[in-house]
C-alpha cells in the first residue's frame, strides 16, 4: 500500500461519526470502498519536500531517473538536508526504481519531519498511526498531523479533522473539526469536499443546514471522479433537492458511478431504466444494470419483482447485455 494512502485506514475507522455515505435501499452482503487518488500522490514538487526547487536530485526524480535521484539526494540527506531527506524518503516508500523499504523511509520521513517538512510530518504521522515501520506513537502523530495540516497539507488537514472526530466523539468533534474539513475542501480534496457536503446536508458541526450548499460540495467532488458523491449527486438533481430538478442530468451523474464500479449507481441507475427516469425506459438495459449489482452482492426486491415481470427472451437478452458491460 502506498504511503500516501494509509490515511484511509483513518478515514475507514472514523467514518461512522460522519453521516454515512449514499447506500442503496437494498444493502450488498459485501461492501466495497474505494477512493479517488489524490493529485499530490502522483508526483514530487518542491513545496511538498520543502526546499527551493530545481537540483538535480528533483530534476532526475521529475524525469522518472529515480536511482539517479536517489544517489543525488542520499548523500545531502545525509548531510541534514531536509528536502533531501523527504526525496529519500518517498522514493524508498514508493518503491520508485528500487525495493521498496518502507521501514528505512520511516527513518528519513521522521529526520525530515522534525526539520518541518510539512509533507514529511504527514507520512510520519501516518506510519506513527500504523505501526508497522515505526513505533506506535498517536500522541506524536497528532501533533505531527496538526503541525502538517496547519501548515497548509490538504491531506494532512482532512486527516487532523478525522483524528478530531475519533478523538471526541459527537456534535463537540465535529466543531473542532469542520474548519479543516473546509480548508482541505477549498485546496480541492474530493473526500474533503464530500464530507462538506454531508456537514451542510445534516447541518453538523455548527454549520446550519444548507441543501443548496450541500449539493454545491457534492458537485465538486463528482467532477472529480469521486464515485460516492456522483451517486448522491445524480440521486439529488433526480429529486429537486438542494436545487432545481434535472432529470438528465442525474442519470448522467449515476450513469457515470455506475460505469465507474460502483454498486448502488448500478442498481440505481437499473431503476432510472425501468422508470424511464431522464432517459427513455429500457427494461433490456434495467435488468442488465441489476444483474451486474446482484452479482456483487446488491439485493434489492424491487428489481427481483421487475424480472420476475420479464419474458425469457427479454432475460436472455439482458444477461447478454450485462456479460457485455462487465
Amino acid at each position: 500500500m502506498k504511503a500516501i494512502w494509509r490515511f484511509l485506514a483513518i478515514f475507514l475507522a472514523v467514518a461512522a461519526a460522519l453521516p454515512a455515505r449514499a447506500e442503496d435501499e437494498a444493502k450488498p452482503a459485501e461492501e466495497t470502498t474505494g477512493a479517488t487518488q489524490d493529485a499530490d500522490s502522483t508526483g514530487v514538487d518542491q513545496e511538498r519536500f520543502g526546499g527551493p526547487p530545481a537540483d538535480a536530485a528533483y530534476g532526475a526524480f521529475q524525469r522518472g531517473l529515480y536511482m539517479t535521484a536517489l544517489n543525488l539526494a542520499r548523500p545531502r540527506a545525509e548531510a541534514g538536508d531536509a528536502a533531501a531527506q523527504a526525496l529519500v524518503a518517498e522514493i524508498l516508500s514508493r518503491g520508485l526504481g528500487v525495493k521498496r523499504d518502507e521501514a528505512e523511509a520511516a527513518k528519513w520521513y521522521q529526520l525530515a519531519a522534525e526539520q518541518g517538512v510539512p509533507e514529511a510530518q504527514f507520512q510520519y504521522a501516518l506510519m506513527l498511526i500504523d505501526g508497522r515501520f515505526a513505533k506506535k506513537d498517536p500522541k506524536q502523530a497528532y501533533a505531527l498531523m496538526q503541525a502538517a495540516a496547519e501548515a497548509g497539507n490538504r491531506l494532512a488537514q482532512f486527516n487532523f479533522a478525522q483524528l478530531l472526530v475519533q478523538h471526541e466523539r459527537g456534535e463537540a468533534g465535529m466543531a473542532k473539526a469542520v474548519s479543516y474539513y473546509q480548508r482541505a475542501a477549498e485546496a480541492g480534496l474530493a473526500d474533503a469536499q464530500y464530507a462538506m457536503s454531508q456537514i451542510y446536508a445534516n447541518g453538523s458541526g455548527g454549520k446550519a443546514k444548507d441543501e443548496a450548499e450541500a449539493r454545491r460540495w457534492l458537485t465538486l467532488a463528482a467532477r472529480q471522479n469521486f464515485d460516492t458523491a456522483q451517486v448522491d449527486l445524480g440521486t439529488w438533481l433526480v429529486e429537486g433537492r438542494g436545487g432545481p430538478r434535472d432529470l438528465a442530468a442525474g442519470f448522467g451523474w449515476m450513469k457515470r458511478a455506475a460505469d465507474g464500479g460502483n454498486v448502488a449507481a448500478q442498481n440505481r441507475l437499473a431503476k432510472l431504466y425501468m422508470g424511464g427516469i431522464g432517459t427513455e425506459p429500457n427494461a433490456t438495459d434495467a435488468a442488465a444494470w441489476y444483474f451486474l449489482a446482484r452479482r456483487r452482492g446488491l439485493v434489492d426486491p424491487v428489481m427481483e419483482d421487475f424480472l420476475r415481470g420479464l419474458t425469457e427472451d427479454e432475460m436472455k437478452k439482458a444477461l447478454e447485455r450485462a456479460n457485455r458491460l462487465r
